[in-house]
């Protein structure tokens, strides 16, 4: 069983020009190659959408249109990232957005990958089996767990600070197989994150 101080994981971000991953764009990604003794690989990318960047999305974090005028297109990088995500185990914050994005830019300019099969460890998830956050958020969590930070919403801000949430939050953990069978069950709430009920036991 592989331990956890053993295992090789990568945590990427990608900051976008909205929330939907069916139309919206990358302009931002960070990705660390990391074990528990340190990071191994990393790269980040402003990326040219080819779309003007939303007026409310620019005030989440400040990538502007001039920012990536003359930046790479994504199609142009993607492989490489794919590259140092091989075939490690994926770990995020609401991963699932995130991956969704590179595989269907992947397809879209059809490069291979099998990326939505991927293993990956959601680090919301993990953040609610812990319980004691004000909220889930990778902002919040930084302060409750004093993490230095650099701003959050840029790529590779939050890739350091979520790779920093990850080793506590998995400090219960012995292997990642552990991890991946807690995850399967239900994770029970003390009070309903959001909705009209929100705050209520």
């Amino acid at each position: 069983m592989g331990l956890i101080e053993k295992e090789t994981f990568v945590c990427f971000d990608c900051e976008t020009t909205g929330l939907d991953p069916q139309i919206d764009q990358i302009i931002e990604i960070a990705i660390v190659k990391f074990t528990f003794q340190g990071w191994i690989e990393n790269k980040q990318n402003l990326i040219d959408p080819g779309i003007p960047i939303p007026k409310e999305t620019v005030e989440i974090h400040h990538i502007t249109d001039e920012m990536v005028k003359g930046k790479p297109k994504i199609r142009e990088v993607l492989s490489r990232y794919l590259e140092i995500i091989g075939d490690h185990i994926v770990v995020g914050h609401a991963i699932s957005f995130d991956i969704a994005l590179l595989s269907n830019a992947a397809k879209k300019y059809g490069i291979p990958t099998s990326i939505e099969k991927q293993r990956y460890i959601d680090t919301v998830r993990l953040a609610r089996l812990y319980g004691q956050s004000p909220n889930n958020s990778l902002e919040t969590l930084r302060l409750h767990f004093n993490i230095d930070g650099e701003g959050a919403h840029r790529a590779m801000n939050d890739v350091k600070t979520n790779i920093e949430v990850f080793r506590i939050l998995t400090k219960q953990f012995k292997t990642t197989e552990d991890i991946f069978k807690r995850l399967e069950k239900p994770i029970l709430l003390r009070t309903m994150p959001l909705g009209k009920h929100k705050g209520r036991a």
